[in-house]
């Protein structure tokens, strides 16, 4: 699972330091583990990876990832749930997986090299929060 981080109009993006993806820039997160919601991992994944306290609103969309070897044969298969969160607190720090680390705008995305699909569930997430804000008196 992943986190489009919203602070003030701006996304978090990171770029991994490490297979798989390494030198793409994507989304924080990470799996979950038995006895967690969805939700518990998030928060817990991105507070281990990035340091940030966040508040999951809504899921923004999903992603299938499938590597295959020379051979044609499945090395790994992910499935990655990509949630829309609010920034609590914090600023990022880097770590083992992690590159690098920026708040940059939806536009911003034209100029990195991303994980596919990246700019999509980035709009979505964006406008799951403008809804969820909608809402709020």
């Amino acid at each position: 699972m992943s986190a489009v981080i919203v602070r003030d109009g701006e996304f978090l993006a990171v770029r991994r330091a490490r297979a798989p993806m390494q030198g793409l820039f994507t989304l924080p997160g990470g799996g979950v583990e038995a006895g967690e919601s969805l939700t518990e991992a998030l928060v817990r994944e991105v507070r281990e990876e990035t340091g940030l306290s966040i508040e999951p609103v809504a899921l923004a969309g999903t992603r299938e990832v499938i590597r295959r070897d020379d051979a044609g044969l499945v090395e790994r298969h992910f499935v990655i749930l990509a949630f829309a969160a609010r920034w609590i607190a914090g600023e990022p720090r880097l770590n083992e997986e992690l590159a690098e680390a920026r708040w940059i705008r939806p536009a911003g995305l034209r100029e990195l090299s991303t994980t596919e699909g990246l700019a999509e569930i980035v709009a979505a997430a964006f406008d799951r929060l403008e809804t969820a804000s909608e809402g709020l008196p």
